[in-house]
C-alpha cells in the first residue's frame, strides 16, 4: 500500500505509549492519533524501534496485514539519557514506516533519504553546515549531562568508543560482543605506542546498564575514561576513532574524523568512514553536510515541547540550548540572598530545577553557606552591600520581562545573571559587555535578525503595557521617556544629566524646533515608585505629556528617542530609530547611538545591531515558559507575550501591589 493511502491512526501495544504524555503530544503535533483496539485496513501499528515490547505490535500487524511504524529518538534528545530519572521525553522522533535507522537489514527512512535525495540544495546544505558548527560551539550532543568544564585527556590519544551491552543497535547493526574485543585489539595493533582511551557510555557511567569494557581492559597504555567529558572536546584531542555503531562515531565524522567502524550504523557506507563490515547496497558518496542534512534536518520530526507544534531543526536546537544552559548553570545548586519574599517562587522555578534554592540572609552569611556547600551565590543586583567581596552571580530582570510591571509584582519571564557586574552599572565590566564584544556563535546573526523581525511584527517590549496613543503634532518628533530617578541605572550610569527635568531641558536646548513628547515612567504613573514630574514643569520643555501610552506605538510614531539610560532607547534601536543618550546604558558606546555623556573606554567593539541583540536577548538572559514551566528560548517568550497564554498574578500578589502604592516613598521595603 503506498504511503499516502495510510490513515494517521496508530495502534500501540505497549504501555509506554499510554503513560508518556509527552510522546503522545509529539505524535499529535505530527498529525498522528493513538487508538486502542485492533487496526483497520488503512491503519498502522506503532512500536518503539526494536525494543523487547515491539514483538507484540509486530505480531498484531502481521496478523491484521497492516503497516508498521517504528519510533526512535532523534539525535538530539535531552539533557539526561532516556532511562535516567527526570530525563523527560525527546525533542524529536524518527517516525519510520520502513524500518529503524540502526537496523541494517532493511533500508530505513533515513537510509532511503541518504540514498535517493538530491542533497544539492544550497540553502539546505548551508543550514547543515551552520548546524554542525553550532552544535560544536554550544557543546551539544544527544545526551548532555556531561561536564563541559572537565578537561579531556592530553591530546594525541586513540579513542575507542564503548556501548551498552545487549543494545539493539549492536545486534541489528551486524555486530556482537566479540566485535568490541576485536575493535580494541585492532586499535592497539594499528597504533603501536599510542595511548588508548576507552570512552564509557553515559548510561554505564550512571549505573543504568553495563558496557563491554571495564578495568580488566586497562593496561600501561589503555585507560578507561568514565569522567563525563564533553564529546566534542574529547573528539578534538583524538588522533583516531574506533567505533562499532555508537552515535559518538557519527559525531566523530562531523568533527572531521574518518572513524574505523566495526558495525553497520546508518553513517557507514557513504565514504566518510573506514568500514570493516560494509553494507553492500550503500554505494553513494556523501559529504558531511549532506549526511547531516538528512540525519538532523530532513529525516527527524522535531517538536517544540513548549508550544506543542512541529518545528524546524534550528528551533529544536534553540530549545535544547536553553535546557542545557539551565542544567549547566544550576547543577551544583545555589544559595540566594537579597531576594524579597514575593520573588522567591519565580526564582525557584528559574534556578531550582536541579537542586532547590536555599534562601539565606544577610549576604555575608549567604556567602559563607555557599562556600561551605559548594554552591554558587545568587545576589539580587540592587542588594549588593558596598565593597562586597565574595564571588556572586548578580540577578536582575531580563529585557523581555512580562505583561505588566515588576513593581506590580508580576513575575518575570526572563532573568539575567552576571558574574562580573550587572548590565546597568557602567562603572565596572559586565558579562553583557563581554558578550557584545564577541561575535555570536554560528547561526547567531541570522537568529538575531529573525528575533528583531518578530519583535517588530508582534510589537513586544519589556513590559508590554497597553495604552492608547493620541494624535501627535506634526513635525520632527522626539520621544523622551521618563525614568525613576532613584533607580540604580540613574545613580550609576546617568552622569550629569540625572533628572527627567534636566533631560527635557537638554533635549529642548539642542532641538529647539522639534516636537518633544514626554512619556512618564509607568511605575511612577502607577504610584508604585516616587519621582513624579509635575506636568506644568514638564511642559516648560515638552510639547506634550503622554500619560499611559503604548511605548512601542510611540517609538514607531517618532523620529528619534532621547534618554538617560532607559531601556526604551534599546527598544528604539530594535525598531530602526535614532537614539541619543546622555548617560551610559549597556547599549551606548558601541557606535549604534549618539552619545552625549561619557561611556566606558573599554567599549571599543563596533557590533552590528544583530550582534547586540544576540548578546542582550539570546546569550545573556535565561527564559522560563510560563505555561510548561521549563527553560525556553526567547522566541517562546515573545510568542507568549504577543499571543498568550500568560498566567495572571495571584490574589496575594495583587493585594501586595495595591498596598505598595501606599508606601511608594519607602519602596526599599519591598523592592
Amino acid at each position: 500500500m503506498p504511503e499516502a493511502a495510510h490513515s494517521r491512526r496508530l495502534f500501540p501495544y505497549a504501555a509506554g505509549f499510554v503513560w508518556q504524555p509527552q510522546l503522545r503530544a509529539m505524535l499529535r503535533a505530527a498529525g498522528y492519533s493513538l487508538h486502542l483496539g485492533l487496526p483497520g485496513p488503512e491503519d498502522r501499528v506503532v512500536v518503539w524501534g526494536r525494543s523487547p515490547y515491539a514483538a507484540r505490535g509486530e505480531a498484531v500487524a502481521a496478523r491484521r496485514g497492516v503497516g508498521l511504524v517504528r519510533l526512535e529518538d532523534a539525535f538530539l534528545r535531552s539533557v539526561r539519557p532516556g532511562r535516567a530519572r527526570g530525563a523527560g521525553g525527546p525533542l524529536g522522533l524518527f517516525i519510520d514506516p520502513f524500518g529503524v535507522h540502526f537496523d541494517a537489514a532493511t533500508p530505513s527512512l533515513l537510509e532511503r533519504l541518504l540514498a535517493r535525495e538530491p542533497l544539492d540544495d544550497t540553502a539546505l546544505l548551508d543550514r547543515a553546515r551552520d548546524g554542525i558548527a553550532r552544535l560544536k560551539a554550544l557543546q551539544l550532543s544527544k545526551y548532555n549531562d556531561f561536564d563541559e568544564t572537565l578537561p579531556p585527556p592530553a591530546p594525541g590519544y586513540v579513542l575507542v568508543i564503548d556501548q551498552i551491552r545487549g543494545d539493539a543497535s549492536i545486534a541489528h547493526g551486524g555486530a556482537t560482543a566479540a566485535s568490541f574485543r576485536e575493535m580494541l585489539a585492532v586499535a592497539q595493533i594499528e597504533n603501536p605506542g599510542a595511548r588508548i582511551v576507552i570512552k564509557t557510555h553515559p548510561e554505564t557511567r550512571a549505573g543504568l546498564r553495563p558496557g563491554h569494557y571495564g578495568p580488566a581492559q586497562e593496561d600501561a597504555r589503555t585507560t578507561l575514561l568514565t569522567d563525563p567529558v564533553a564529546p566534542w572536546a574529547l573528539l578534538d584531542g583524538a588522533i583516531a576513532v574506533y567505533t562499532v555503531s555508537s552515535l559518538l562515531g557519527y559525531e566523530a565524522i562531523l568533527a572531521g574524523h574518518r572513524p574505523r567502524v566495526f558495525g553497520q550504523p546508518f553513517y557507514a557506507g557513504w565514504g566518510l568512514s573506514v568500514d570493516e563490515n560494509p553494507v553492500p547496497r550503500r554505494h553513494r558518496r556523501l559529504t558531511r553536510a549532506q549526511i547531516f542534512a538528512v540525519s538532523h534536518i530532513l529525516a527527524p520530526t522535531w517538536v517544540d515541547p513548549c508550544r506543542g507544534r512541529i518545528c524546524r531543526f534550528e528551533e529544536a536546537v534553540d530549545q535544547l540550548e536553553a535546557e542545557v544552559r539551565a542544567f549547566r548553570a544550576d547543577r551544583a545548586g545555589h544559595v540566594a540572598t537579597g531576594m524579597r519574599l514575593w520573588k522567591r517562587r519565580p526564582l525557584q522555578q528559574f534556578f531550582g530545577r536541579e537542586k532547590p534554592l536555599r534562601f539565606v540572609d544577610p549576604p555575608d552569611r549567604a556567602a559563607a553557606v555557599a562556600q561551605a556547600s559548594g554552591r554558587s551565590l545568587l545576589l539580587w543586583a540592587g542588594k549588593e552591600p558596598p565593597g562586597f567581596g565574595p564571588p556572586a552571580l548578580r540577578v536582575e530582570d531580563g529585557f523581555l520581562r512580562s505583561k505588566g510591571l515588576g513593581a506590580d509584582l508580576v513575575p518575570p519571564l526572563s532573568l539575567v545573571t552576571d558574574a562580573r557586574g550587572i548590565y546597568f552599572d557602567p562603572t565596572r565590566p559586565s558579562d553583557l559587555e563581554d558578550l557584545i564584544s564577541r561575535p555570536p556563535p554560528p547561526g547567531g546573526l541570522a537568529r538575531a535578525e529573525r528575533l528583531i523581525a518578530a519583535l517588530r511584527r508582534d510589537k513586544v517590549s519589556k513590559y508590554n503595557l497597553d495604552g492608547r496613543t493620541p494624535d501627535l503634532p506634526q513635525g520632527y518628533r522626539i520621544l523622551v521617556p521618563g525614568q525613576v530617578e532613584d533607580d540604580a541605572s540613574i545613580r550609576l550610569g546617568a552622569g550629569k544629566t540625572c533628572t527627567n527635568l534636566a533631560l527635557l531641558a537638554q533635549t529642548r536646548a539642542l532641538n529647539p524646533k522639534a516636537i518633544i513628547l514626554f512619556k512618564p515612567h509607568p511605575d511612577v504613573e502607577a504610584g508604585l515608585r516616587p519621582g513624579a514630574l509635575p506636568e506644568a514643569e514638564a511642559l516648560r520643555h515638552a510639547d506634550l505629556v503622554l500619560h499611559k501610552s503604548n511605548p512601542v506605538a510611540l517609538i514607531e510614531a517618532v523620529d528619534e528617542v532621547w534618554t538617560m539610560t532607559s531601556l526604551l532607547g534599546f527598544e528604539a534601536l530594535l525598531r530602526g530609530k535614532k537614539v541619543t543618550v546622555t548617560g551610559a546604558p549597556f547599549y551606548a558606546g558601541w557606535g549604534l547611538t549618539r552619545d552625549l555623556g561619557p561611556v566606558p573606554d573599554r567599549r571599543k567593539a563596533r557590533p552590528t545591531l544583530a550582534q547586540m541583540v544576540h548578546a542582550a536577548l539570546i546569550a545573556y538572559p535565561r527564559y522560563l515558559d510560563p505555561v510548561t514551566r521549563r527553560p525556553c528560548p526567547p522566541e517562546v517568550v515573545i510568542d507568549r507575550l504577543a499571543h498568550g497564554p500568560l498566567p495572571r498574578p495571584g490574589p496575594l500578589n495583587r493585594s501586595l501591589a495595591k498596598l505598595q502604592g501606599l508606601f511608594a516613598g519607602v519602596a526599599f521595603l519591598w523592592r
